[in-house]
């Protein structure tokens, strides 16, 4: 007679990244570059210039997490710099990215908590999303959080085609 039954373990974590997941990042970074809007590169990362990006915002110190479900990275996500001028110190931008076969899974939701929930207030007192539009299930997360549409810009950027407008979203720490 068996008295348990066997169930696969699920140990799902956010860690701060390490330079050894560029690669992974890459491959979840990428498909959005050639197949979609969400971001305005348009030529892929490769492992080189991934290592480089990391270690440049790990360098000036800015969060950057990896989401992963039994070892395997199904997202990431980090705050940058949003201008280089220094009156802009305190204010952050966020990105965050959700391996395609994983979408709807609350995933981008967790990577967003988790952000927040450990961003230095004392070095961060704006945080801004820029959107690219449409994007619903962006907005519902950002809005979700307490981010507020700021500003929009139309037709800013052009990727694909065709002419996306762009919207900021902002938080205010503090």
């Amino acid at each position: 007679m068996r008295l348990f039954t066997e169930k696969p373990i699920i140990l799902n974590v956010m860690r701060r990244v390490a330079i050894q997941d560029a690669e992974r990042i890459c491959e979840i970074y990428n498909y959005y570059v050639l197949n979609s809007t969400v971001t305005f590169d348009t030529e892929p990362f490769t492992l080189k210039m991934m290592e480089n990006k990391i270690q440049s915002l790990m360098n000036v110190g800015y969060d950057y997490w990896v989401y992963e479900i039994d070892g395997l990275i199904l997202g990431f996500c980090h705050l940058n710099e949003w201008k280089p001028r220094t009156g802009y110190r305190f204010t952050a931008e966020t990105s965050i990215y959700v391996d395609k076969d994983f979408l709807g899974r609350g995933i981008g939701v967790g990577m967003m908590k988790h952000m927040l929930d450990n961003v230095d207030r004392e070095k961060i007192h704006t945080i801004l999303s820029c959107i690219s539009l449409p994007n619903d299930s962006s907005v519902r997360v950002h809005e979700r959080f307490g981010f507020r549409l700021a500003g929009l810009y139309k037709q800013i950027g052009f990727k694909l085609g065709e002419w996306r407008d762009v919207g900021y979203w902002q938080m205010m720490l503090q």
